[in-house]
């Protein structure tokens, strides 16, 4: 079995290389960034897209504009809407979840109980299942919240469910790795409302980022539907196989396993699968995955060509081995 994680494709890098040779050229540079984020504006379906030199800097972008309190999951969601809300000084709500998973009637509820101003939610709670956007959006946008999607991991989303500019108010992601759209660095937000980018004009420019970077992103959006495609059907293979696995009829990116003992397992799983560069291994609890033992690979992290059904079969006969001892 040989698995390598995530890089940069060879045809973003080469991308990447030419429009290094080309800094200094403004005319040159403009064209990568107005490509970039004409190909953002077609990905997410917004009118307006903006590149940024990270993910957290799309966050506090979208935070910047926000004055009223700011609802988050109560797990599943990232760590960096908890930090940006308290950097910025915004009230935080707590929104009781399944798993991470958002139950409209509760967000209803806690709408009406907290009046939040944003609801900040990743396309995947935790990476693990897929969340209910259009609804969750629908029921949003009467209540007069606004709905900021992290897409980081649902970019390109074959269905149109995740990532989709009819589903969100904004819409943010990171770039790097081992993210979708896969720079190794950086970030975007997109929205339909000109006006979030004219009050952040000073945080835009603060935060923007190269013309490299932006004729990455060009050739990183191409791949991303393929890419993210090929992860879902891994994880769903992955699931049909792994027993037992939690959110098994969700789309999602990750593999959770729930277990007595996951710093243990997850110790041995790391031994058993070895990842060239870096590692699938997480353990929780913990909030931008699930409060409860568990132990997760992130098959996300993993180059696509390693996601070949003879590595995955080899992958479920470890996990299922060594699964047995620590199931709760």
């Amino acid at each position: 079995m040989d698995l390598s994680f995530k890089k940069p494709s060879k045809n973003v890098r080469k991308a990447m290389c030419q429009a290094s040779l080309d800094l200094g050229d403004r005319e040159i540079e403009t064209n990568h960034k107005r490509n970039a984020e004409d190909s953002l504006k077609e990905l997410t379906r917004h009118e307006h897209a903006r590149i940024v030199n990270s993910g957290n800097s799309a966050i506090m972008i979208a935070m910047s504009n926000i004055k009223g309190p700011v609802l988050l999951p109560d797990q599943g969601g990232w760590t960096g809407f908890k930090k940006i809300a308290e950097f910025l000084g915004l009230k935080i709500a707590y929104l009781p979840t399944n798993h991470g998973i958002i139950d409209l009637e509760i967000l209803d509820d806690h709408i009406k109980l907290t009046n939040p101003q944003s609801l900040f939610i990743t396309s995947f709670a935790g990476y693990m299942a897929e969340q209910p956007v259009k609804e969750i959006f629908e029921l949003c946008d009467r209540r007069n919240v606004i709905l900021v999607e992290d897409a980081s991991g649902a970019i390109g989303d074959p269905q149109k469910s995740l990532a989709c500019g009819d589903h969100a108010h904004i819409i943010l992601a990171s770039t790097g790795s081992p993210k979708i759209i896969n720079l190794g660095n950086g970030g975007f937000i997109s929205t339909n409302d000109p006006e979030l980018f004219n009050y952040s004009n000073y945080l835009l420019k603060s935060f923007r980022t190269s013309p490299v970077m932006c004729a990455g992103m060009v050739e990183a959006i191409k791949n991303a539907p393929n890419s993210l495609s090929k992860i879902l059907k891994a994880c769903n293979f992955l699931k049909k196989k792994i027993n037992p696995v939690l959110f098994e009829g969700y789309r999602g990116i990750n593999i959770t396993l729930p277990s007595e003992n996951p710093k243990q397992m997850g110790r041995e799983l790391r031994k058993r699968i070895p990842v060239e560069g870096g590692g699938i291994i997480s353990t929780c609890p913990r909030y931008d995955r699930i409060n409860q033992p568990a132990v997760c690979l992130e098959i996300k992290n993993l180059e696509i060509k390693c996601l070949k059904k003879d590595n995955l079969r080899e992958i479920s006969d470890i996990t299922n081995k060594i699964i047995s001892n620590y199931i709760i």
